[in-house]
């Protein structure tokens, strides 16, 4: 049995001077750390996140953000917190079901202003060059060369079969075809010489994030790439409580369809935003990721004390 740390005593040096890092970064903003429950009454009702269940206890943490922003309805002001997060699952090169999150949320912020400091925090931590910014629809122009917002699905999944992508099962609908198409035949190619942030994803890819009107209205969200890894995801985030509960229904009825668990959708966060979010911008970046970048690696277990196979 190999009781020995995945990573190297050099690496977690690395890592360890790195969240020094961002601790100063926010100190110097004056953006304060906080801590929220490790432990939860209920979990994100999303369908493509898998929630860690203890039996008669409640759910581990995907994400410390409905905590987060109780505490800005709670008139908290500008916060941020390095904390544990855990998905059922996700096992892989750039998956450990437990891994940290650098979640921050800026009040007065939009998403704009956020990619800005963000890319001020990849320019601090990883020495890197200034980001490159491209909006959802002009990645699928440029390397599928098709229009996201106005093609169909059934267009989406005859490229895929050309693309040599082969997937179990029927898939329907639109969105997770442009999933697809993303993981598979752009994601790999973006962030190669310094970040690239890509935003106005499509209304429907919203998640918790607040939708622009226009023709095709889109979502306030961006996500940042390095070298072909997801990095961070970010919101200028919705405030509506009424709709907020929507995309919760739709959610459990996309897990009913899909066969998945019901899960409960949590009254305490829709309770703060109904008393009052304020006006702000959120993000979480992955640092177990953060880290792989800082040295050079594509397994997570690197920069991890001990990965899934040594707990």
């Amino acid at each position: 049995m190999n009781w020995q740390p995945s990573a190297s005593v050099n690496h977690l040096r690395i890592r360890a001077q790195l969240l020094k890092k961002i601790r100063d970064f926010f100190a110097e903003r004056g953006v304060m750390e906080v801590e929220t429950p490790l432990l939860c009454s209920t979990s994100v009702t999303a369908t493509h996140i898998g929630s860690l269940e203890l039996k008669q206890h409640g759910y581990l943490q995907t994400s410390p953000e409905y905590a987060m922003k109780r505490l800005l309805a709670a008139g908290s002001g500008c916060i941020y917190q390095i904390s544990k997060a855990f998905r059922q699952d996700e096992v892989g090169s750039f998956h450990n079901p437990e891994f940290t999150m650098l979640e921050w949320y800026r009040v007065g912020f939009n998403h704009h202003h956020l990619m800005n400091e963000v890319d001020a925090l990849l320019q601090t931590v990883l020495h890197t060059q200034a980001a490159e910014r491209k909006t959802y629809a002009e990645i699928f122009t440029e390397h599928l060369h098709i229009d996201p917002h106005a093609v169909n699905a059934e267009t989406l999944e005859a490229l895929a079969k050309d693309k040599n992508i082969h997937v179990e099962g029927k898939i329907k609908d639109k969105d997770t075809w442009l999933q697809i198409l993303m993981s598979h035949c752009i994601e790999p190619q973006l962030g190669i010489l310094h970040p690239c942030f890509i935003y106005d994803y499509p209304a429907s890819l919203a998640a918790l994030a607040r939708i622009q009107s226009g023709h095709p209205s889109v979502a306030s969200r961006f996500e940042v790439y390095m070298h072909g890894m997801e990095l961070a995801n970010g919101f200028h985030e919705l405030a509506d409580a009424n709709e907020q509960r929507k995309r919760f229904e739709e959610n459990l009825r996309e897990r009913k369809e899909l066969g998945l668990p019901a899960m409960p959708i949590d009254e305490f966060f829709l309770a703060a935003l109904l008393h009052g979010l304020p006006d702000c911008a959120g993000v979480a970046l992955g640092i177990d990721r953060l880290v792989m970048l800082a040295i050079g690696s594509r397994r997570i277990a690197d920069v991890l004390s001990f990965d899934f196979s040594r707990v």
